[in-house]
């Protein structure tokens, strides 16, 4: 079977093709490839951009199945975190800072918001705060 060519689609999700270029020895086109790989990373983005369902996915895409089928491979693979930790390093290098982070920050107001919502809710219908009502 030969390896269809690359159909561009006009979304703001898709990728610029210097974008692709950095990314794309992560997702090399095998001898028995359907789709095209950008057009699968294109349709994976396209869904997390606009949070849809995968069946609604346009029909300029490949099929919602192939795109599920590719995402769920490259997730279970690691292949996804693989990717973006090159593109945090990249981007960081190019800002000229080190290639990983140093530390980490948690800001503590955070953390003491999440503890009060599990001892109080918030009642929609009364607008304001009660004990217990989640």
């Amino acid at each position: 079977m030969e390896n269809k060519e690359f159909n561009p689609t006009n979304y703001p999700s898709d990728l610029t093709d210097t974008q692709w270029e950095k990314i794309a020895e992560y997702f090399p086109q095998g001898p028995n490839s359907t789709h095209h790989k950008r057009s699968l990373v294109n349709a994976v983005l396209y869904l997390v951009n606009n949070g849809c369902k995968w069946r609604a996915l346009p029909h300029d895409f490949p099929p919602y199945s192939t795109v599920h089928s590719f995402y769920r491979r490259a997730r279970r693979s690691g292949l996804w975190e693989k990717v973006l930790d090159a593109v945090v390093q990249k981007t960081r290098l190019a800002a000229e800072r080190d290639a990983t982070p140093s530390y980490g920050i948690i800001d503590s107001q955070s953390v003491k918001t999440v503890y009060a919502s599990e001892e109080h809710g918030i009642d929609g219908g009364k607008k304001r705060k009660g004990e217990n009502v989640i």
